[in-house]
């Protein structure tokens, strides 16, 4: 459904996207995971139309986003890391105006500001000035405007960012609930969130996509060494000269414990073999042949957060800046009311 190709945008010197190039299919929930400032809200900008490219193209079902704009604009539900609310309106009278705007006939109009204020489950607010709102219905009321036309791709730029954790959870139901009508797009630097609601992950580092698959993919990739570790009933050296068994690219790491009576040591053998139940085996029957116990033995697989600092820890330390989200402006400051 889009399709990206090539990529770049430039202020100055500073090169925010670089060369980016991703195709994503219909009905399923991507997640553009990524350090502070590794170009997921410039992208996101882009592919909305709402911020011009230095080069490369993104085109919507077809439709060139810069030059079929109008058409593949009426394809995309967008809520920007600041959502572009009207304050002292209300929701209802909010999602009326944005209807409006869409250009939704006059005679559809409270049909649809209903249907997205019920997806949304802010119904009950439908009256409350949107100001007075926990900044989870403000959340709320933006995907609602995203939803209104029912366009088939829905983007969601940092939707949980500044959510208690009750709201956090809320927003990814609401997120998992849409993926199952739509194409969804989001954008966060939450491992935990796109674990939870992403079928696929796009990893991102200095405007580059440095991965994209499942995250059971990208563990299987990026795991590079499975690591065994155990504890043995055994001296540090007598454990040395049983695990000598092991094939010779094994790292082999053996620590003495402070124990009264009887030796024991804690071990951790890394291997880049891809069956690691074939070390645990091997491990088994080395000591059970040398006559001594494994107290404990476990095997640790890389996870999505070990991939992620693999690929992008030197932008996490770094987190500049990205340019500033020019889809909306900036609103001032009020004070919320919980739900």
């Amino acid at each position: 459904m889009i399709e990206v190709k090539h990529l770049t945008k430039k202020y100055g010197n500073h090169e925010a996207v670089s060369d980016l190039s991703f195709t994503i299919e219909d009905g399923q929930v991507y997640g553009f995971l990524g350090p502070n400032g590794a170009g997921k809200s410039t992208t996101m900008n882009i592919m909305t139309g709402c911020l011009a490219a230095t080069d490369g193209q993104v085109t919507i079902d077809g439709y060139d986003i810069f030059e079929d704009s109008a058409k593949a604009k009426a394809l995309i539900g967008y809520l920007p890391e600041q959502p572009p609310l009207y304050m002292d309106s209300t929701p209802a009278e909010y999602l009326d105006f944005v209807a409006r705007a869409k250009g939704i006939p006059a005679k559809e109009l409270k049909a649809e500001v209903e249907r997205v204020m019920e997806q949304t489950q802010i119904t009950e607010m439908r009256d409350r000035l949107i100001k007075h709102l926990s900044k989870g219905y403000k959340q709320r009321v933006g995907i609602a405007q995203a939803l209104l036309g029912n366009p088939k791709l829905i983007i969601l730029d940092e939707p949980t960012v500044g959510l208690d954790p009750r709201q956090i959870i809320e927003i990814r139901e609401l997120i998992a609930s849409l993926g199952k009508e739509h194409t969804v797009v989001l954008s966060s630097h939450i491992l935990s969130e796109v674990q939870a609601v992403c079928d696929n992950i796009m990893i991102i580092s200095h405007g580059k996509m440095v991965a994209m698959g499942t995250a059971e993919n990208l563990e299987d990739i990026f795991a590079g060494r499975t690591t065994v570790t155990l504890t043995a009933d055994a001296g540090a050296e007598e454990t040395e000269a049983i695990l000598s068994v092991l094939p010779e690219d094994c790292g082999i790491d053996v620590k003495a414990l402070e124990t009264e009576g009887a030796p024991k040591c804690d071990a951790v053998i890394t291997s880049s073999a891809e069956d690691p139940d074939a070390i645990c085996r091997q491990v088994f029957f080395a000591f059970a042949k040398a006559g001594r116990a494994l107290l404990k033995l476990g095997v640790e697989r890389a996870s999505l957060e070990d991939v992620f600092i693999e690929l992008t820890g030197d932008q996490a330390q770094e987190a500049p800046a990205e340019a500033p989200d020019v889809s909306a402006e900036a609103q001032p400051s009020e004070t919320e009311v919980d739900k």
